[in-house]
C-alpha cells in the first residue's frame, strides 16, 4: 500500500482549535468482514488489531467522568470486538447516546445472531453504509452479494422499528460515499432519491442520509496514487474549499480513540498516525481525558483536511452545510 501522509504533510490549511468535547469516537478494532475500496481504515478480515477490555473500561470511565453525550463506535466492524455488547449496555446505563457504524452485512454474519435485536433493545442509533441504491454499484465497491445482504439487513432493522415514524427512538441513518475521486452530490437531493428508490423497490425506510467525501488516506489514497490520480483529487478538494465549513468540522467537538487507547483529533488523523497536539511529550491516552481540558487546544492538520471543508462539507454526520442551516433555524426560533 502506498503511504499518503508524506504527500499530505505540507499544507496551508488554516489553523483550528477545539470547542467543548461532546463526542468520543472509539475505534474498537480494524477487523472487518468486508474489504471496501473507499475504506480509509484499510479494514478487512485479516486485520487483528482489537481494543482490549482494560481500554474499554477506560472509555467508560471517561464517559462517566466527563459527562460526554455521545459514544460513536466504529472499526472495522465494531461489532466483531468481543466487548462490543457489554460496552453498549454499560454506556446506555450512563445515559449516553450510542452510535453503531454498521456495514449491514455484519447482521447476517455467523456468530452475530441476535445483533439487530440487541441494537433495538438498547436503542442504539445505527449509521449504516450503503454507497448506492443500485446493486451493481454497491457490489462493485464492496464485493459480490453485499447489496443483497445489505438490503436484508435494512429490512430486518425496519421490522424491529428502525427508521419507522412509530419508533422515533430507533434511528437508522445511511451513509453514501462516491464511487471514485469525486465530491458527493448535494446531500438533501440524494437523500430524497434514496428514500424514493429504497421504499419503492424494497419497502425500506430510514431517517437520514449522510453524504461523505472519500479521504485520500489508506486504501483509497493508495489507489489514487496507483492510478496517478492523487494530485488531481487533492486539487479538486482544495479548489472546492469553503471557509464557512471550518466552524462545524467534527474535530472541533470530537476526539478519536484508537484500538490501543491513544487519542487523535479525528479518525482520519488516526489512520495517518498524526499525533494530536494534546499529546505533549508523550502520546495522549484515553485515561488522560479524565483530567485533561481540551477546549481551546490546537488541532493537528494536513492537506487531507480540505476533504472535510470542500463543497457542502463532510463529517461523520454528513454534510456540514446542512448542520449550519439547522443551527441557524434553531437560533432564529
Amino acid at each position: 500500500m502506498h503511504p499518503t501522509f508524506p504527500l499530505l504533510k505540507a499544507t496551508d490549511f488554516p489553523a483550528i482549535q477545539r470547542k467543548t468535547l461532546d463526542i468520543l469516537q472509539v475505534n474498537l478494532g480494524y477487523k472487518c468482514n468486508q474489504s471496501c475500496l473507499h475504506c480509509h481504515v484499510g479494514a478487512g478480515p485479516n486485520r487483528t488489531e482489537m481494543m482490549d477490555a482494560v481500554t474499554i473500561d477506560g472509555v467508560l470511565a471517561v464517559l462517566a467522568r466527563r459527562n460526554i453525550q455521545t459514544l460513536d463506535l466504529t472499526g472495522g466492524a465494531p461489532e466483531l470486538n468481543d466487548g462490543f455488547r457489554s460496552l453498549v449496555v454499560r454506556a446506555r446505563a450512563l445515559g449516553v447516546r450510542v452510535i453503531d457504524r454498521c456495514n449491514l452485512t455484519i447482521l447476517s454474519e455467523p456468530g452475530q445472531e441476535g445483533l439487530a435485536e440487541f441494537l433495538a433493545d438498547h436503542q442504539v442509533e445505527v449509521t449504516a453504509s450503503l454507497p448506492c441504491y443500485s446493486p451493481a454499484n454497491v457490489d462493485r465497491q464492496r464485493g459480490d452479494g453485499v447489496f443483497e445482504r445489505s438490503i436484508a439487513g435494512l429490512q430486518q432493522l425496519n421490522a424491529l422499528g428502525y427508521g419507522q415514524a412509530s419508533h422515533p427512538e430507533l434511528v437508522l441513518n445511511l451513509v453514501y460515499n462516491p464511487q471514485g475521486p469525486s465530491l458527493p452530490p448535494p446531500q438533501e437531493a440524494l437523500e430524497a432519491d434514496y428514500k424514493r428508490e429504497l421504499l419503492a423497490h424494497f419497502g425500506i425506510r430510514f431517517n437520514h442520509l449522510f453524504a461523505l467525501t472519500n479521504m485520500p488516506v489508506q486504501r483509497f489514497g493508495s489507489t489514487l496514487v496507483s492510478k496517478g490520480q492523487f494530485a488531481t483529487y487533492m486539487q479538486l478538494l482544495r479548489s472546492a474549499y469553503r471557509p464557512e465549513n471550518l466552524d462545524t468540522v467534527m474535530c472541533r467537538t470530537l476526539i478519536s480513540v484508537d484500538w490501543q487507547g491513544q487519542l487523535y483529533d479525528c479518525d482520519f488523523n488516526q489512520m495517518l498516525g498524526m499525533a494530536s497536539p494534546l499529546s505533549g511529550p508523550k502520546p495522549a491516552r484515553i485515561e488522560d481525558l479524565l483530567t485533561l481540558d481540551v477546549a481551546g487546544q490546537t488541532i493537528a492538520i494536513a492537506d487531507h483536511c480540505y476533504g472535510c471543508t470542500a463543497g457542502q462539507g463532510s463529517s461523520c454526520g454528513g454534510a456540514l452545510e446542512d448542520k449550519q442551516a439547522i443551527a441557524a433555524m434553531a437560533h432564529s426560533a
